[in-house]
């Protein structure tokens, strides 16, 4: 085993202890829990470690680096994730790849999303993300829809060909009523998801919680945690 995999591989145990210590806590399975592992910044041959160790999510948020990672690990049996804030001139590159769109917060991203997975044939899932934080603007700081928009966006997803509904998303605000209150943001997150389901019931998918606060994501009813640091590393630039 090569230092970097062992490396990996002993990440990816403590943060497997983390998930099922959580889940033991708030008396969930752990298999209602899904790691999707934030792969930014690292290499391909990282995203290959990790399948190699059993990995099945991996989460990238710029398409200038999931692009070409992607394409280099097209023979792992992977499912990609979208996390960033999407810009429309991405989309058709972003289309051909990932299987998840996580931060879909604007009706004409929507609908840039559903041509370009017609056009590419796939069926893209998609995850409205909510900003907790969005004030006057009804846009959070890194980026999002204001809880009053999901049922409208929720809605277009749904109608839009190419595209499936599959849940929700949020980032822990840093600012606003729930700045530091982690806990209480994925509650009300979690709020929003039950409200949701009445009209769309298969739109069950809550992906909430990062390394720092993946145990409150779980105890607040997530299913799935977008961990990265905690698995591969402190990022360069990043302290």
């Amino acid at each position: 085993m090569t230092d970097r995999k062992g490396e990996l591989a002993a990440n990816l145990a403590k943060v497997e202890e983390r998930i099922a210590a959580a889940c033991q806590a708030a008396g969930r399975e752990r298999d209602e829990v899904t790691l999707i592992v934030v792969t930014k910044t690292y290499p391909a041959s990282d995203v290959r470690i990790l399948s190699e160790l059993g990995v099945r999510h991996v989460a990238e948020n710029r398409d200038q680096d999931a692009a070409p990672k992607a394409a280099e690990c097209a023979d792992l049996p992977l499912n990609w994730h979208f996390v960033g804030q999407l810009q429309t001139n991405k989309v058709r590159s972003v289309a051909g790849y990932a299987d998840f769109v996580q931060s879909v917060d604007r009706a004409r991203l929507v609908t840039a999303l559903s041509k370009e997975a017609v056009r590419a044939e796939r069926e893209l899932g998609c995850l409205i993300q909510v900003a907790l934080d969005a004030g006057a603007s009804d846009r959070g700081e890194r980026g999002g829809v204001a809880p009053g928009g999901i049922e409208e966006l929720a809605d277009l997803v749904a109608g839009s060909p190419g595209l499936r509904l599959d849940g929700l998303m949020t980032v822990a605000p840093l600012t606003g009523e729930y700045a530091g209150r982690q806990r209480a943001a994925f509650e009300r997150l979690m709020d929003l998801s039950t409200a949701l389901r009445r009209a769309h019931p298969a739109a069950n998918m809550v992906s909430a919680g990062m390394s720092a606060d993946l145990e409150e994501a779980v105890a607040a009813g997530a299913t799935h945690v977008r961990v990265g640091t905690a698995v591969l590393g402190v990022r360069a630039g990043l302290g």
